[in-house]
């Protein structure tokens, strides 16, 4: 006697493992779509960082970034076009572990830890606990992978710079760091990117869930695919706002090279 599809599916029987690697695969396609902003994003928040000032007359004549589209096309004349993804191997595999992990924590969290009510309702503010407890964690596992895409977008930077190249691809980046700045090393910057994974989780649950409910409740628009739209518009922007902050905090910490003790070199620094 067979076992019918629907029980026996990769569902049915590893919901954990279905909903990591599900959620791995969108990230990677978000991720492939998105790095190009993420990247103009970056180098964006590094060239006001005084310690590049310092670092010579290559870098206080360099002509600074001004805006999000001027910046892209600046690394394409520069650099070349598919210098616009540079780094992305790094930040899909800190999407799949980030992303993954946040998922299976939130819905560990959601169904075990803080239950429904009696009227199998899920109240806002658990979900807002849960789902900025499960993006401390998640971030917090993806730490190392984000530490060298960060890194490894300010190559292109470097060279324009005259300064010599850290890496030369991913693992080395991985192995270097590693070397140089030991396990510690690999968790630079690890606290505000809690923090802003702590707000951005905050921000997005909180605003999707309001507005979503604000415009069911007092316009013509039903749930449907334009209200999820809307919705995810709108929470995208003040996750983004409350996040940015602590993410150009740790990006600056992030691009600093760190000795075994896991501090800054003091040639940064002076």
């Amino acid at each position: 006697m067979s076992v019918p599809e629907d029980e026996d599916s990769l569902t049915q029987r590893w919901p954990r493992a279905s909903k990591f690697l599900l959620s791995g695969c969108a990230a990677t396609v978000a991720e492939l779509a998105t790095f190009p902003l993420d990247l103009t994003k970056t180098r964006l928040q590094m060239q006001g960082e005084a310690a590049l000032a310092r670092l010579g007359d290559s870098a206080r004549e360099s002509a600074p970034y001004r805006g999000m589209v001027r910046t892209a096309l600046g690394i394409v004349q520069e650099e070349g076009f598919l210098k616009l993804w540079q780094g992305v191997t790094p930040a899909i595999y800190r999407h799949v572990v980030y992303s993954g992990g946040r998922m299976v924590t939130y819905e560990h969290l959601r169904e075990v830890v803080f239950g429904k009510n009696e009227d199998e309702h899920y109240p806002l503010w658990k979900s807002v606990i849960g789902g900025m407890m499960a993006g401390v964690i998640g971030q917090f596992l993806a730490n190392p992978t984000d530490l060298v895409k960060v890194q490894m977008q300010m190559e292109g930077k470097r060279k324009l710079e005259g300064k010599p190249l850290r890496f030369r691809g991913v693992h080395h980046a991985f192995a270097k760091i590693l070397a140089e700045g030991g396990i510690r090393g690999l968790w630079a910057g690890w606290v505000p990117n809690i923090q802003r994974a702590a707000l951005v989780n905050m921000g997005d649950l909180t605003t999707y869930d309001t507005v979503k409910h604000y415009l069911v409740l007092n316009t013509p628009l039903e749930d449907n695919i334009m209200t999820h739209g809307l919705s995810s518009l709108c929470s995208g922007l003040v996750a983004s706002i409350l996040g940015t902050p602590a993410d150009v905090i740790k990006s600056r910490i992030m691009n600093q090279p760190r000795d075994k003790q896991g501090r800054v070199f003091e040639s940064i620094l002076c």
